[in-house]
């Protein structure tokens, strides 16, 4: 299967969990690229008038992953305003994950895997996994590994 992971990783956390399923998802036969999506600004903070520096195309993908940081209890905004500026994720199997620092999930993580959702679903993506990271939580690594696990469980 072709599959897309598309990245927006402010710290490098987000990054970092990226590239283990896709090593997890190469070793399982599947064809993955890494994207990543960045903006002019990069300062975090910003959430008006973001310019994006990269705009990964999604067309020759089956599965695309979207991953995010979460960014004062939502969705980052540069994940966001990539998201949004897409045509079309029609035809498309669209799972995604998030990083956050704070333990709990309702702190942010599941807003932001719900915009995520809600944005693709408009664009025709069929919704598949989810995944949160707690980055300060000190099950992070088996956070990050039954992740791994579930999105390579194709």
């Amino acid at each position: 299967m072709k599959i897309g992971i598309i990245v927006y990783s402010h710290s490098g956390n987000t990054l970092s969990v990226a590239e283990k399923l896709k090593e997890e998802l190469l070793k399982a036969g599947h064809s993955v690229d890494l994207e990543k999506v960045n903006a002019v600004n990069e300062d975090p903070n910003a959430v008006k008038n973001i310019q994006l520096a990269s705009n990964p195309d999604t067309s020759s993908y089956e599965r695309i992953i979207f991953a995010s940081p979460v960014n004062a209890f939502s969705l980052a905004a540069v994940m966001k305003t990539y998201l949004s500026q897409l045509q079309t994720l029609e035809g498309k199997t669209i799972d995604c994950f998030v990083t956050q620092q704070l333990k709990k999930a309702w702190m942010g993580g599941n807003h932001a895997i719900k915009q995520i959702q809600t944005i693709c679903s408009s664009k025709g993506g069929k919704l598949g996994k989810t995944g949160n990271v707690h980055w300060s939580s000190i099950k992070r690594e088996e956070q990050i590994n039954d992740l791994v696990k579930s999105f390579t469980a194709l």
